[in-house]
């Protein structure tokens, strides 16, 4: 009898162990999915719903390295944006940003990713052989420059695109991939001819001032500094 009760005692003590060695770990998971959940969401813009910048470097970087070549990396920004917002307020502006990243969105497809990189500035990564890369970004300016209706007005909208793909730049760096899509679409923005610019070399190498490309507004060139391309 003694040797029974003690049996029980000591089943007894191991579940005590085992219930009190579980609820700490319990917790943990529940933290982890917490703070997994809040890291997502920090990775999507509030607003459109995009990728916000850290989650679209992931999967830009991701793709990159597996994909190489067969890469598509695009740089948009829109064009006169300030004027939608001074002329009919933020609430118009929100209305085109989201508009704007719907056919984004919807231009990827299930398979690409799509992103706001901030303020008016977007970005898509995508996987895209050469031969299909032209029609491609055709349809990408053909789907962004349509009117946005706001309160029964028309608005239209406008944006200027550069791509870059490793194939060109002969580089699956992420940083100097982009690179050559923003140089490539501030050459669209300044020149305003055509439906996009395909970047080069020279356009991932281009001037800096302060930190910012050549392109934009009170820029002028400066020599390139070896730590802009960090």
């Amino acid at each position: 009898m003694a040797s029974h009760l003690r049996a029980h005692a000591l089943i007894g003590q191991r579940a005590l162990f085992l219930t009190t060695a579980v609820l700490p770990l319990t917790g943990w998971a529940v933290h982890a999915a917490t703070l997994h959940r809040r890291l997502a969401a920090a990775r999507r813009d509030p607003l459109t719903g995009l990728h916000a910048r850290p989650g679209y470097e992931q999967h830009a970087t991701r793709r990159l390295n597996r994909h190489g070549e067969k890469v598509l990396l695009v740089f948009l920004d829109m064009v006169d944006f300030k004027a939608v917002n001074d002329s009919l307020g933020h609430d118009a502006g929100n209305t085109v940003l989201i508009a704007t990243a719907t056919l984004l969105q919807q231009w990827v497809g299930p398979s690409g990713v799509a992103a706001r990189l901030s303020g008016d500035e977007f970005a898509a990564v995508l996987t895209c052989t050469a031969a299909d890369r032209d029609q491609r970004l055709q349809q990408l300016h053909h789907l962004l420059h349509q009117s946005v209706d706001i309160d029964g007005q028309a608005v239209d909208v406008a944006v200027s695109i550069g791509a870059s793909s490793p194939s060109d730049l002969h580089s699956r760096d992420y940083t100097y991939v982009l690179r050559g899509a923003e140089g490539a679409m501030y050459e669209h923005k300044r020149e305003r001819t055509g439906l996009y610019r395909i970047a080069t070399p020279k356009h991932a190498n281009e001037p800096t001032v302060n930190g910012r490309r050549l392109g934009r507004a009170g820029t002028t060139a400066h020599p390139l500094a070896p730590e802009d391309l960090r």
